[in-house]
């Protein structure tokens, strides 16, 4: 069976997603279709950038697709399903990037035992280095799975959870570069007000985050072995860390992927 892709909502995750699978090559843009809500601008960009089908009109944007991706805000779930309803086939796979929305909630609203695999992408998605977690529905099976590794892999590392675990997962990976990109912009301050210039900070400021990474990917070490072998007593690094437990960073992170945890599964309760 050849894949017939229709996209349900062109924003940034469905673009990231869109060119991964291009540059991967399997799947021609002439097989995959975007529709996106009220906004014919972003239409017209991707069908140029790609050379993908566009098309404003949600039913017909699936319907020849064996495979749909939901890829629209949480908030429009309710309304988007309600009008796949009436069209969609039983032998679709459903891909839904929504955050918070349950395979259980895509089946009810659908009224049909449809595929579906929920999956949680993060924004590294847009230059290939994606962390995905993907779950499957009541009524997946292995070949469901199978198809949404070889999409979803052409923008990072995927990898199969248990649905309940995939909250945590939208807490970790999914709101995780935000976490980073807030300590950078912290680690960015600090250098300039010392007297370093921006063009000389980020280089060994991004470097720096590079090689933490690939120390964790490479080293058999646990994070915190890795953290005591370049902390010397009355050192540098001890003097930093302090000052970062002292200010209970730490605790402060465990309760930012709670909040985003606790967040992720309101969306869930918000559409029961």
């Amino acid at each position: 069976m050849s894949e017939k892709i229709a996209f349900i909502g062109a924003g940034a995750m469905a673009e990231a997603l869109i060119a991964g699978i291009i540059n991967d090559g399997d799947i021609p843009a002439s097989s995959i279709t975007a529709t996106n809500k009220g906004n014919p601008k972003q239409l017209t960009y991707m069908k140029h950038t790609y050379g993908i089908n566009v098309c404003e009109n949600l039913l017909e944007t699936v319907a020849e697709a064996n495979i749909i991706i939901l890829a629209v805000k949480p908030k429009d779930a309710e309304a988007v399903l309600f009008e796949l309803k009436s069209i969609v086939k039983q032998d679709v796979l459903i891909i839904s990037v929504m955050a918070g929305i349950s395979t259980q909630y895509i089946v009810k609203m659908l009224e049909k035992d449809v595929s579906v695999i929920r999956a949680m992408p993060n924004t590294s998605a847009t230059i290939g280095l994606s962390a995905t977690a993907i779950a499957k529905g009541d009524f997946a099976n292995e070949n469901a799975i199978e198809i949404s590794n070889k999409i979803l892999g052409t923008v990072g590392m995927v990898k199969e959870v248990s649905e309940p675990d995939i909250d945590t997962i939208t807490a970790i990976a999914g709101s995780g570069p935000a976490y980073f990109y807030y300590i950078v912009e912290a680690m960015e301050q600090a250098a300039l007000e010392l007297g370093l210039a921006k063009e000389d900070a980020m280089p060994f400021i991004q470097q720096t985050i590079l090689g933490a990474a690939e120390m964790l990917r490479r080293s058999e070490d646990s994070p915190a072995e890795l953290r005591k072998k370049i902390t010397s007593p009355a050192g540098t690094t001890e003097a930093g860390l302090n000052a970062l437990m002292d200010a209970h960073v730490g605790d402060s992170m465990k309760v930012a992927i709670k909040r985003a945890y606790q967040r992720s599964k309101q969306l869930g309760e918000e559409t029961k």
